[in-house]
């Protein structure tokens, strides 16, 4: 009986300027247990603290399942009966990348099975899944990632981020998802808007990694947070008070979760965050890890 238990991060996309490029792994974990049976799928989901997991499937079209199968078959292995115990801790729909998480557990339990370590074609599994891999990236590397695309192939390469960095995220009870709010850019954006974002999402690199003194111009962007408000009000309201404070602060990946990033862990007691769940998150700086036999 192979049994194995995937560790897999949170992570927050985007920080700002860096659209579908830039994502930190977070310190707040989904765990899945694997199990190999001599057939079938059992698929057992627990909410460990993701705020209702009522809507996910059990079958082959959860998310771990369909992920995990994609892996054996890239790595040629055949696909085994499976019984996996799902306890989510990542909020669904908020913008932390729970999806991203879901699918990197099952890309690593694949490499797993299949006696495989991680090598940078998983990037590029985990990336299919949603067109674009700084979730997945973050999720499975750990830190600070760069994520691109050429031609269809994905990339990503892990930085570390300055240790005095502690980003705290605010969290409503309302959620949101990928497809609708990306639904609201528009094709085109002003090209001094996107220049601008191209030059701040440069500085986050540097900032995040070298300088935290520049979070605060290096978060500012352009290019999607101010199309994306209108379906979240009260999270841009939060993002522009905590900016107003002098605190980095954005929009988590598509939202309507808010990340800060701090050098105390700490939101100004003058700022409301009424509605909001506020919790500091520590940097994850290993990413997906396996264990088991």
């Amino acid at each position: 009986m192979t049994t194995l238990k995937v560790t897999v991060p949170a992570s927050s996309a985007n920080l700002g300027p860096g659209f579908d490029a830039l994502g930190l792994a977070l310190a707040l974990h989904d765990v899945v247990e694997v199990g190999v049976t001599d057939a079938g799928l059992k698929v057992e989901v627990f909410d460990a603290g993701a705020g209702g997991v009522d809507d996910v499937p059990t079958d082959e079209t959860h998310l771990v399942v369909r992920a995990l199968r994609r892996a054996c078959e890239h790595l040629g292995v055949p696909a085994p009966g499976l019984h996996l115990r799902c306890f989510n801790k990542i909020p669904h729909a908020r913008g932390l990348g729970s999806s991203a998480a879901a699918v990197v557990s099952g890309i690593a339990a694949g490499y797993a099975l299949a006696g495989r370590p991680l090598d940078g074609a998983a990037v590029q599994l985990a990336a299919e899944f949603e067109g674009h891999a700084d979730n997945a990236a973050a999720s499975l590397l750990g830190g600070f990632v760069l994520a691109w695309c050429d031609n269809g192939r994905f990339h990503a390469e892990r930085l570390t981020p300055h240790p005095s960095i502690r980003p705290v995220v605010a969290v409503p009870a309302i959620k949101s998802s990928t497809a609708a709010t990306r639904g609201l850019l528009p094709v085109e954006v002003p090209h001094a808007d996107a220049a601008f974002s191209a030059g701040r999402a440069a500085l986050a690199v540097h900032a995040l990694t070298s300088d935290p003194s520049l979070l605060l111009p290096a978060t500012e962007d352009r290019l999607h947070q101010h199309y994306r408000a209108p379906a979240y009000p009260a999270t841009g309201r939060l993002v522009r008070d905590l900016r107003a404070a002098g605190i980095a602060a954005a929009v988590s990946g598509a939202g309507p979760t808010v990340l800060a990033l701090t050098i105390d862990g700490i939101i100004p007691a003058s700022v409301d965050v009424d509605g909001f769940v506020v919790v500091e998150l520590p940097v994850d700086q290993t990413g997906v890890q396996v264990t088991g036999r």
